[in-house]
């Protein structure tokens, strides 16, 4: 079994989304000690650019013409980046909230790796999945709350969750859990570590199901 277990928060043992989806991979690798883990964190895999050079290798790719050494670069590692989505069996992924949206790192992952023919289809009428994953586990994290009564609701500033689930089931994910941990910073340090711990342990017991 292989999780690929991907990390968009800069922030190390200080992240909140990194603290939750560490409990949910410890108590799943108790379960199933003969899992391997593949980390992708997004600050620290020297992603490319999705520049002129990565777009023009975009097109040539998927055209099937011949690209110059710069774009052939950026092409193996987009290549890369898709293969470990597609040799995945599971995928574990932390969201912080940055802006009610995600880290624009997170985004430029999925600009790279989800291409034609790597992890969906286009005929030119429909789309299609090619992924064939049963199940990922996301983390949300927030340092505010969302609930629809308070002065932020999840209606109106959330758009984090939505297209992460969204994009997930798009490249071929048939089950998507998630677990929304809330009220991480603004409340303070103490009550901050009390959600933490409580999303730690949702975690540990979703784990046992997936």
């Amino acid at each position: 079994m292989l999780l690929l277990n991907i990390q968009s928060s800069p922030r190390g043992t200080k992240s909140a989304s990194i603290a939750v989806t560490d409990a949910f991979l410890d108590a799943y690798h108790v379960l199933h000690s003969d899992a391997t883990i593949d980390t992708l964190n997004v600050w620290e895999e020297n992603l490319p650019d999705f520049d002129q050079e990565a777009i023009g290798a975009k097109y040539k790719g998927v055209n099937k013409e011949p690209m110059d050494q710069v774009e052939t670069a950026v092409w193996d590692k987009i290549q890369e980046l898709a293969l470990r989505f597609q040799q995945a069996d599971r995928i574990v992924l932390g969201v912080p909230m940055w802006n009610f949206a995600y880290p624009y790192k997170l985004k430029q992952l999925i600009d790279l790796a989800c291409q034609r023919h790597m992890l969906f289809t286009y005929d030119g009428t429909e789309y299609g999945p090619l992924l064939k994953t049963p199940r990922a586990f996301v983390v949300y994290a927030r340092g505010g709350t969302y609930a629809e009564d308070s002065p932020t609701p999840a209606s109106g500033f959330d758009h984090q969750k939505g297209y992460i689930d969204f994009w997930l089931k798009f490249i071929g994910v048939k089950e998507v859990q998630t677990l929304v941990v809330e009220g991480t910073t603004w409340g303070g340090k103490e009550k901050g570590e009390e959600a933490i711990a409580r999303g730690q342990k949702e975690a540990t017991r979703l784990a046992a199901g997936f």
